[in-house]
């Protein structure tokens, strides 16, 4: 008996305890989200090494993927917020890189309306998330409208580790961004890091954003999370001791048409012991088309040129036209039926990573980052996919 009305008082007095706990926990409202993306393919390429190939593709209209997204509000108009997001392979289940359960986001920071957010880990770029929105692959898929393998860093091939990252909120239309990698080297502060920033305004129909991005020591850094440079566009200039990328795009909405304009300039440079010894200049100017036909139907076709001004001194520069084209069919809000069609020729010399050298030869097309590990074996490539993306 005795125990019972010890017991009976315990509780009795842990009342007002745990009524202040659920009060704070009622105040500190918080959210966490699922979401994710499935998307399979059918696709055909004219040209893999020399051989054309039916084949099944995913993550082609937009990356298979699942994550988790959440916020707490700690008062005074700031919230807590994290987000863990990885990539994989939906045709096989396997991870879409190896080693790393979150690959494509993991970072934790603040977030206040006034004031901003501030965000620390793994995260992509101000330059993609604020020029590459406004981009070609936002609206034609990295997957066959991305620019030649993606050496503009135009689609989610960039990410930076031990980032810290800063995004502006919206100013009269005006948002910019500042990141920072951090190299991690002992004695240096630069060796191996990384710095983005970009700037975007929108105004009614009119929407414009540039961005900079300098990598240095892409092939040792700690705080390159991912990065395209193993296409044979540009995986000659992979020892660069410092990448950089600017680039700038433009949107104009007229009713159910969109216009959009874009450029990009990637600068490669080397040091005593890169493996090319002058500096290299891809410029690339791309156009792209949008019209809602439909509500469910839409459809967007772009195009672009990218050119070597400068290519560690080879004579007759690669050069790469590239059309692209998608058509996507919403059978609901989740899922969607897609076609991409996309056809690139490529002329000149390229410096091409050989063994454990580079080597001059012929320049070989490939399609957007799709066609990355497969390029053709010759100066043309054709990609066709017919797809379906559910999304949750």
């Amino acid at each position: 008996m005795k125990t019972i009305k010890r017991t009976r008082a315990l509780v009795l007095n842990c009342l007002p305890l745990a009524g202040a706990f659920l009060s704070a926990g009622a105040l500190a409202q918080s959210s966490v989200t699922l979401y994710g993306t499935i998307d399979n393919a059918l696709a055909y390429s004219s040209n893999q090494h020399g051989k054309a190939n039916f084949y099944m593709g995913q993550g082609e209209l937009g990356a298979s993927k699942f994550g988790l997204m959440g916020a707490e509000d700690i008062g005074g108009g700031t919230k807590t917020v994290f987000r863990l997001e990885s990539g994989f392979n939906s045709a096989t289940g396997a991870q879409s890189s190896a080693g790393y359960i979150f690959n494509r986001q993991a970072y934790v920071g603040l977030s206040n309306d006034r004031y901003g957010t501030l965000t620390l880990g793994r995260q992509y770029t101000p330059y993609f998330t604020l020029v590459g929105a406004l981009g070609p692959t936002n609206v034609l898929t990295g997957a066959t409208g991305a620019h030649p393998g993606d050496l503009d860093a135009l689609d989610t091939t960039l990410r930076l580790n031990n980032s810290i990252n800063y995004a502006s909120p919206n100013i009269a239309g005006l948002t910019f961004g500042a990141q920072y990698g951090l190299g991690g080297t002992p004695g240096s502060v630069t060796n191996g890091s990384h710095f983005s920033a970009a700037l975007r305004y929108d105004y009614q129909a009119l929407s414009a954003a540039v961005g900079y991005v300098n990598l240095r020591n892409i092939a040792t850094s700690q705080a390159l999370g991912s990065f395209a440079n193993s296409s044979p566009v540009n995986n000659g200039y992979a020892t660069a001791n410092t990448t950089q990328m600017v680039a700038a795009a433009a949107r104009y909405s007229l009713n159910n048409l969109v216009l959009g304009l874009n450029y990009s300039n990637v600068r490669y440079t080397p040091n005593a012991h890169s493996l090319f010894v002058n500096e290299a200049v891809f410029n690339t100017y791309g156009t792209i088309a949008t019209y809602q036909i439909t509500p469910a139907l839409f459809a967007a076709i772009g195009y672009s040129y990218t050119r070597a001004s400068k290519a560690n001194g080879i004579e007759d520069p690669a050069q790469y036209h590239q059309i692209s084209l998608e058509q996507t069919y919403n059978l609901s809000k989740r899922t969607t039926l897609y076609a991409l069609e996309a056809y690139q020729h490529a002329h000149g010399k390229s410096l091409i990573a050989s063994g454990s050298g580079v080597t001059i030869a012929d320049t070989v097309a490939v399609v957007g980052d799709s066609q990355s590990s497969t390029p053709s074996s010759g100066p043309s490539q054709f990609v066709g996919m017919v797809g379906i993306r559910h999304a949750f």
